[in-house]
């Protein structure tokens, strides 16, 4: 029987693709059928979302102590609920549940033991809500497409199935399946709808899109012929070894043993025991006595390491294949934040696409980024990762203060968004990268919680933004900041809201964007306060050009007439945008740092346990 939170997580990925394959059978002419059908198909998936939310919250109330949810609660992680999951499908009769836990495993390809595994937790899960969100909004933005629009919506919402694949997926290769699903529909987004350097701008994401695909498909690859029986659940190991037995009964007992894996939280856990190898405190990886729990290895009751020593001399448990490793996902996964210098192609992209796709790209893409470092790049090789750490966190300071000053000397205004995007992002790779062990372990949750709400924050003040420049487009014609000028004559209503997110942006207290810099600012400090003081300097350079594009455009005098002002439809997106910017930055505990802290700060307890006392 196929379990209900497998069904719900399934829904939530495949309905945008049900709705967009069933544009196609509109008629041509009924262009608006097929608009409002594409934001029923957006709708639908919002509120499984959100129904999901509320099923997470049910999870957290159900599994952890209530007033304590900030704090680290192994039940409630998802790599705890993943093994649970992987033990529960490998016995002979699978064990009856009393609650949901939101992890899903369903066989796919046995072969190489490639299943179609997924699940949510407080890192994936405001990543899934904002897709959806920022998604719906995208189709509203998409009202006046008027040429190819079944096509066009169909690429929309298959490309919304892909990226919410790639938040929920717990295996390696299904989550490349669907990081790769996304490549096309983004390529005949810009290339077909874009302007007039469409096809130059489509390449070259392609292209860059792709060399980050090569190098995360070598690490999936070497992750895989990896032996982690080690790191798994006995029961799977020794079902598994039986069913081998069978087939190759030539084999011999070592052989027959062995256990290679695409699931991700296995590969964490097996990472985990090789900084606890490379360290040397082996000993650590054997079960110890827990008040009440009995015997518990340091990485969980999935760890039992057998007699045979030798597997740790297997590549990834070497210091320089774990260099390699973490170099080839950090690489794959940072040309999509962009980190400088993997960047070029994101202005570009941005000056190029139409608004709405542009409205995706720095809202959801960017983000794919940061969550495959934070869901797999340091998890599975925390040694290298806390080796190259000043490195890393250097990149994410220059990435900062190269963004803001670039963006200073921008005339086009979605150019200049894009650096700016550049430059927030920063934020995230400094947050992550701020490790810390021991007492100094708090810190590094602050920056990695930091992160995590960077990316939720820009993903809303950055949709919305280039929001505001497709609005202004329309009326304009034009992206030209010194071309513009006096819209708050004619556009009251719409500069006044677009000030609350232009603040936004620029991390004013009180409102989204300063919540996650002051995190990563606190984390970083505690690691390098030079880095720290360069991502504070960064934030007066960001206010001046944000204020100086402000000026220029709502300010001043009107060169292109009178404009008309925002419609309905438009101000509902605005007016929404504005509303989040200020809930999140006035009560962000209670709207996502609740729900999302567990598992972020159970991430870095189990990483910064690691390191040597």
């Amino acid at each position: 029987m196929i379990e209900y939170d497998l069904i719900m997580m399934s829904l939530v990925i495949f309905v945008p693709a049900a709705f967009g394959l069933l544009c196609l059978i509109f008629p041509a002419k009924f262009k608006e059928a097929v608009r409002w059908w594409a934001l029923l198909g957006t709708a639908v998936t919002l509120c499984l979302s959100l129904c999901l939310l509320v099923e997470y919250y049910f999870l957290l109330d159900s599994r952890s102590d209530r007033g304590l949810r900030s704090l680290h609660h192994p039940k409630t992680l998802l790599d705890a609920r993943a093994d649970e999951a992987l033990r529960r499908a490998s016995m002979p009769a699978p064990e009856p549940r009393q609650a949901y836990d939101w992890v899903g495993t369903v066989p796919w390809i046995d072969r190489f033991d490639i299943q179609y595994c997924i699940g949510i937790d407080g890192i994936s899960l405001p990543l899934i809500v904002l897709t959806s969100l920022v998604m719906f909004f995208a189709v509203i933005a998409s009202w006046k497409i008027e040429t190819n629009v079944r096509a066009y919506f169909f690429l929309l919402l298959t490309l919304q199935t892909g990226v919410l694949g790639t938040f929920f997926a717990l295996d390696l290769f299904l989550l490349y399946v669907f990081y790769e699903v996304m490549l096309i529909p983004m390529y005949f987004l810009i290339g077909v709808w874009g302007g007039a350097r469409r096809k130059y701008a489509a390449f070259k994401f392609v292209i860059y899109t792709l060399l980050g695909s090569v190098f995360l498909l070598v690490a999936i690859i070497g992750l895989y012929f990896t032996d982690v029986r080690d790191f798994v659940d006995k029961t799977a190991v020794d079902a598994r070894a039986e069913e081998r037995r069978k087939e190759s009964p030539r084999l011999t007992q070592d052989e027959i043993r062995e256990y290679h894996t695409f699931h991700i939280p296995t590969l964490q856990r097996a990472g985990q025991g090789a900084m606890l190898v490379l360290t040397g405190q082996q000993n650590r990886l054997t079960a110890r006595d827990e008040p009440g729990e009995g015997k518990v290895p340091l990485l969980g009751r999935g760890v039992h390491i057998e007699s045979a020593r030798g597997r740790f001399q297997q590549a990834f448990f070497q210091p320089t294949y774990q260099y390699l490793f973490f170099v080839l996902l950090f690489v794959g996964f940072a040309v999509k934040v962009p980190v400088v210098p993997f960047h070029s192609w994101l202005p570009d992209a941005h000056v190029e696409a139409p608004t709405p796709v542009s409205m995706i790209l720095a809202g959801i893409l960017l983000k794919l980024g940061g969550y495959g470092l934070l869901r797999l790049a340091y998890p599975i090789c925390p040694w290298a990762a806390d080796q190259l750490s000043l490195v890393i966190a250097g990149l994410g300071a220059f990435g900062i203060v190269y963004g803001a000053f670039v963006a200073l000397g921008q005339t086009d205004f979605k150019r200049l968004l894009a650096y700016s995007s550049i430059s927030h992002m920063g934020y995230v790779i400094l947050g992550l990268a701020a490790w810390g062990g021991g007492a100094k372990s708090q810190y590094w949750a602050w920056g990695m919680n930091g992160a995590m709400y960077q990316m939720v924050a820009h993903g809303i003040t950055a949709s919305a933004m280039f929001f505001v420049v497709g609005v202004l487009y329309d009326r304009s014609h034009t992206r030209e900041i010194r071309q513009l000028g006096g819209v708050m004559t004619s556009m009251p209503l719409f500069a006044g809201l677009s000030a609350i997110l232009f603040f936004a942006s620029m991390g004013l207290p009180g409102l989204c964007g300063f919540v996650g810099e002051l995190f990563v600012v606190l984390g970083s400090w505690n690691y390098h306060p030079g880095l720290s003081l360069a991502a504070i300097g960064a934030t007066v350079v960001t206010a001046a050009y944000l204020l100086w594009t402000w000026q220029r455009v709502y300010l001043g005098v009107n060169h292109h007439g009178h404009y008309t002002e925002i419609t309905a439809r438009e101000a509902a997106v605005l007016l929404t945008f504005v509303v989040l910017s200020i809930a999140l930055g006035v009560l962000p505990q209670t709207l996502l740092l609740s729900w999302m802290e567990p598992s972020v700060t159970g991430l870095v307890e189990s990483l910064a346990r690691l390191k040597p006392d």
